[in-house]
Parts: structure tokens; C-alpha cells; sequence
């Protein structure tokens, strides 16, 4: 769950201090490596997001924070590519069904993408779980595996709605490379050599 309160008592030489939540509650901890790569550094009074978890002493602890500026600027910066990519997942996963049901491409085909999907939006949700509970972590090269395959529409879900993995540059741009590799391999069966191949593999 994300709360919303305001930072106090921050100490900006030793990097840490507390946040009181919106509307009363349990106060957290605040240390500077729990914010998620903030325009500035954090001032007394700033108001933060942030999700709330228990360390090994029993006491809060805020992670996952985020400056409310931060997230404002964000909004107005990052829904037009948003947009573009849910209009080519929608795209992608409208054509795939059409393709499946005028008998251009098999069932199986389709059963891998949607199984490929729901696999990677799930793996996408454990690492991120395992991200605020310091266990251990799905690797960046397996998640880009897992979209490689046919599971990128699941994991372009994943990313928007969990907000995990949207931000780091180096992997949305490795993310993207799996798509374009994906929509070419999808392309490909459906050509001459594609249909070809998929009648030798699977009985089309």
C-alpha cells in the first residue's frame, strides 16, 4: 500500500529522519538510499509517497519513496509515451487474436503469448515484492527473457501498473529491443517461411 506524509526531523548530513502520514498513523523511518533516484535532495517538511514495511526490530520503515514534486513532474512528462505503448501492446495482442482466429497462425500461438504474459506480470509483482522485503531478486536479463518469448505485452502491464522497472533507462531500452525482436519473430511466421515452419513444428 502507498501512503502519503510529510518528511520531519531529516538530518540531510547523515541522510535519514522520519515521515508522519497523512491523517495519523505510525511514523517510519526515512534513510536516502530508500528514495527512488529524486530530482534533489530531500528537505525537512517535503511531502513524500512512499510504501511501509517492518524491518527485523519490528519498527517502520518507509521504501520506495518518492518526492510528491517528483511524481507531479512525472505525470506530465510520462503518459504520452505510456499511451503509445499501450496502444501497441493492444494493438499486438488484437492482431495476434485475429491472426489465431482466421487460422493464419495456431491456437498454440496464442495460448503462449497470454501464458507468457501472465507468467512475466507475475514475476514482475514477486520482484518487486522481493525489492521492498530485501529478498532475493529476479535478474534484469531473465525478465528480458521472459518479454523476448512473448510475454513484453504482460510485462509493459506490469511496469505501468506496478510501476516497477519504468524508470531505469538502460532497461526500458533493453526492454524495447525485446519487442521489436518480438514483433519481428511474429511477422516472420506469418511469412512463407514462417508458415512453413510452423507446419513442420506444430501441424498447421
Amino acid at each position: 500500500m502507498r501512503f502519503q506524509g510529510k518528511l520531519t526531523n531529516w538530518n540531510d548530513d547523515r541522510g535519514f529522519g522520519f515521515v508522519e502520514p497523512n491523517g495519523g498513523g505510525d511514523h517510519s523511518f526515512v534513510h536516502i538510499k530508500s528514495f527512488q533516484k529524486p530530482s534533489r535532495r530531500p528537505a525537512d517538511g517535503d511531502l513524500i509517497i512512499y510504501e511501509q514495511v517492518k524491518d527485523t526490530t519490528g519498527k517502520y520503515k518507509a521504501v520506495n519513496i518518492s518526492l510528491v514534486s517528483d511524481k507531479m513532474a512525472n505525470r506530465k512528462a510520462s503518459p504520452p509515451s505510456r499511451k503509445i505503448g499501450a496502444a501497441l501492446a493492444i494493438s499486438f495482442c488484437a492482431a495476434v487474436v485475429i491472426t489465431v482466429f482466421l487460422k493464419f497462425l495456431p491456437f498454440e500461438i496464442l495460448y503462449l503469448y497470454a501464458a507468457a504474459s501472465v507468467v512475466t506480470f507475475i514475476t514482475y509483482a514477486f520482484d518487486k515484492s522481493a525489492a521492498k522485503n530485501n529478498r532475493w531478486r529476479t535478474s534484469e536479463s531473465q525478465l528480458h527473457l521472459l518479454s523476448l518469448v512473448g510475454g513484453w505485452p504482460g510485462a509493459f502491464l506490469a511496469q505501468s501498473k506496478l510501476r516497477h522497472k519504468s524508470r531505469k533507462k538502460e532497461f526500458k531500452q533493453a526492454y524495447w529491443i525485446t519487442v521489436v525482436i518480438n514483433i519481428g519473430a511474429f511477422g516472420w511466421l506469418l511469412s512463407a517461411h514462417g508458415q512453413q515452419f510452423l507446419e513442420t513444428n506444430i501441424g498447421l
